[in-house]
Parts: structure tokens; C-alpha cells; sequence
């Protein structure tokens, strides 16, 4: 029987500097994170063979963004001086809305977000022309079309779109410092030590990815940007740290509903790399896991101030979409002007919903109840909902 492993750090960091023929790093302070990842990869993910490779090839290419990131920094240090201006994070459970929110928004002339594209490659290849990223917006199209193949009912759980907004949740996985990795492979003891990590310098250098994307582009000249992942839950006092003058803005649905739909997501995320992984196991660790993020977040937010959070219910959302849009624009103090509620109308129009297949799931397929999950929720439900 072929036993396969994830390679140590010192392998794949070869690799990554045999790919670019670069060596400069930067700052290091992630490397411990990826011991940690390999191993629970190791002992805990169950991956199958292809998912050994991917695994692999992913650490690889997370390095290679590293190198790359830090070699266009030497070569272009003016990017340093891009001031990032960030008006609103957006955060809440998975499945609340807060990606059609999030589009929607950065569908506003005056702000931009991460692309799907950008997430992905966020420094410009080797050979790569100023302003011209083509060759990403293909690498790209390449991966979305395999995860595709792989799930091909992914985009009725969560549609994606390599021009879209997407998650800066990527980037930040690729630091080795985000929830992208535990919703990836199943490494419940990764995920825990990261819980424990100071989440400062993952921030400190997405603010300089940041910095890189928005010298990349001259379109966002004087645009200010909208985040948004999940994972923010985790880290909020360092979000408020990091992006003084943001909003917060957070999205809320029943979790009896929220639950069970990011199981289904996840249970089409893991099984791409194991073929050992039950939907019961998926219902009880995400149970619990959403439940500690929104206990944290929840602590934590209550020492700062509620003039620096805006509460978004899904069924407004999703009820009255361009309403919710202005008054979150306003929040944040964007225009609410005919171009900008043009934009935003027409995204609604070319994204609803009924436009995408219906996504099925089940409580019963995870081993949960709507008691099991009102309980485990209820502050939170009784607070928000």
C-alpha cells in the first residue's frame, strides 16, 4: 500500500525558489504556520492521492506568490507609498448574504475590491506587462473550470466569477494565516493552534498586497476598498486595528438555515480531496466551529463602540437589495448618486438569484436539528435575529 505524505516545509520552499529563482522571503514569521498545516494535513485531512498532490502544489504556489510579491516590492518600492484607504469590512456566518453585499457594493464607481483572479495570482508573473494581467486572468479561468469539474453544482452554493469581488480570505490563506485553510482540508488541530496565533502580521502584510494591487491598477486611482470574508470573525480587534476608519458591517441570517447550507458547501469543498470524510463529521465540527468564531466575534465587538458596526438582516437583503446597498453606501460615506444606483441595479439584475440552480442540502445529512442548532446559537439568535 502507497502511503503518501505532504512533504516538509524545507522540500516545498526549495521547490517555490527552484520555480522563480528567487530567494527573499521577507519577513518569515509564517513559516511555523506551515509545519503546523503540514502536519495536520498529514495526520488529519484523510486526503486521497490527488489530494496529497494539491495540497502540495498549493503550498508551492503560495510560495511562489510570496517571492514574487516580495522581488516587485524591491523592484518597485514606490508601491510602499499607495495609501489604502478602507471603508467598510464586511464579516458575518458564511451563507448570510454578505457575498451578494459584497458585490454589489464594489460595484460602486468609488470603491474596488479583490478579484477572483487577483486572490488567486495577487503578484504579476514573470513576464507579465504593467497593467496587462492577462496571463492570470488565464491561470484562472483554467483553476475555476477544474474546481468545476470537480463540483458541478459549486456555483449554485456560492457562484463565482474570476472579475468578481471576491474574498481577501485567499490571500490570507496563502500566508497560512486564514479560515481558507481548514475550509479547504479538514484540520481541525491546524485550525485550533491558528486560533491562538496573533493575527497582526498575516494584516500588516495583507495592507501591502493591498498597496500592490492598487499600484497594479491605475483604474483604482482614488478609490477606497470594501473587504469582506468570514474569517474576519476571528480576528476583529486586529480588523479594527488594522483599518481604523472602517466600517464594520455584518450580516445576519438564521442559523438554522446558515448551518446546514455551509455543510453542503464544505462537504463539495473536502470530498475534491478525500474520499474519507463523513457528512456527519462535516456537521459537527462546523457546528461547533461557527459557534466559537460568532462567540468570539461577539465578545469581542461588544468593547468597541456600536457606531462602528451596521447590522444587516438577510431577508432585507435579499428582499429589497438596492435599498440595503444605499444605506450601507451611506454608512460608509459613499455617494448614493444616479451612476452609483445604476451600478448596483445592474449588477442585482445580472446576478439574482433564480438565475442559478437551486442549492439542495439537509439538516438530517449532517446530524443536525433546527433545536440542536437554536441552542448552540441562541445568544447570538436572541442579539441579532
Amino acid at each position: 500500500m502507497v502511503i503518501f505524505m505532504v512533504p516538509n516545509k524545507e522540500i516545498l520552499i526549495n521547490k517555490a525558489m527552484q520555480a522563480t529563482g528567487l530567494s527573499d522571503f521577507g519577513d518569515e514569521w509564517f513559516f511555523p504556520n506551515i509545519d503546523v498545516f503540514i502536519k495536520s494535513l498529514n495526520t488529519q485531512a484523510r486526503l486521497s492521492s490527488e489530494g496529497y498532490f494539491g495540497a502540495e502544489q498549493m503550498i508551492i504556489g503560495a510560495l511562489i506568490n510570496r517571492l514574487r510579491h516580495k522581488n516587485l516590492i524591491k523592484m518597485h518600492p514606490q508601491i510602499l507609498n499607495e495609501k489604502v484607504d478602507v471603508k467598510g469590512v464586511l464579516t458575518g456566518l458564511p451563507r448570510t448574504g454578505s457575498t451578494m453585499l459584497h458585490r454589489m457594493l464594489a460595484s460602486a464607481p468609488e470603491l474596488t475590491a479583490v478579484k477572483w483572479f487577483e486572490a488567486q495570482n495577487y503578484t504579476p508573473l514573470e513576464k507579465e506587462e504593467y497593467n496587462n494581467p492577462s496571463q492570470r486572468k488565464d491561470l484562472a479561468k483554467v483553476m475555476l473550470s477544474f474546481m468545476l469539474e470537480k463540483i458541478p453544482h459549486l456555483m449554485s452554493i456560492h457562484p463565482m466569477d474570476i472579475e468578481q469581488a471576491d474574498e481577501e480570505v485567499i490571500i490570507l490563506g496563502q500566508l497560512f494565516s486564514s479560515s481558507m485553510l481548514e475550509s479547504t482540508y479538514f484540520v481541525p488541530d491546524y485550525a485550533n493552534w491558528l486560533t491562538n496565533q496573533n493575527p497582526d502580521k498575516s494584516y500588516s502584510d495583507l495592507i501591502e498586497i493591498l498597496q500592490s494591487l492598487q499600484w497594479q491598477d491605475p483604474s483604482r486611482k482614488n478609490k477606497s476598498w470594501i473587504l469582506k470574508t468570514p474569517g474576519h470573525l476571528m480576528s476583529l480587534a486586529t480588523v479594527v486595528k488594522y483599518f481604523p476608519k472602517a466600517k464594520l458591517i455584518m450580516t445576519h441570517r438564521d442559523p438554522c438555515s446558515t448551518v446546514p447550507s455551509y455543510c453542503s458547501m464544505e462537504s463539495a469543498l473536502y470530498k475534491i480531496n478525500t474520499n474519507n470524510i463523513s457528512d456527519l463529521d462535516i456537521g459537527n465540527y462546523w457546528l461547533n466551529r461557527l459557534s466559537y468564531w460568532l462567540d468570539n466575534f461577539i465578545k469581542i465587538r461588544n468593547s468597541f463602540p456600536e457606531d462602528r458596526f451596521v447590522d444587516i438582516n438577510y431577508l432585507d437583503l435579499v428582499q429589497t437589495p438596492q435599498k440595503i446597498g444605499t444605506e450601507v453606501l451611506k454608512s460608509i460615506g459613499i455617494k448614493d448618486d444616479y451612476f452609483t444606483k445604476e451600478m448596483m441595479k445592474n449588477w442585482i439584475n445580472s446576478n439574482k438569484r433564480e438565475n442559478r440552480q437551486k442549492h439542495n442540502y439537509k439538516l438530517s445529512d449532517y446530524g443536525l436539528t433546527d433545536e440542536t442548532i437554536s441552542n448552540k446559537f441562541k445568544h447570538y439568535i436572541k442579539t441579532y435575529l
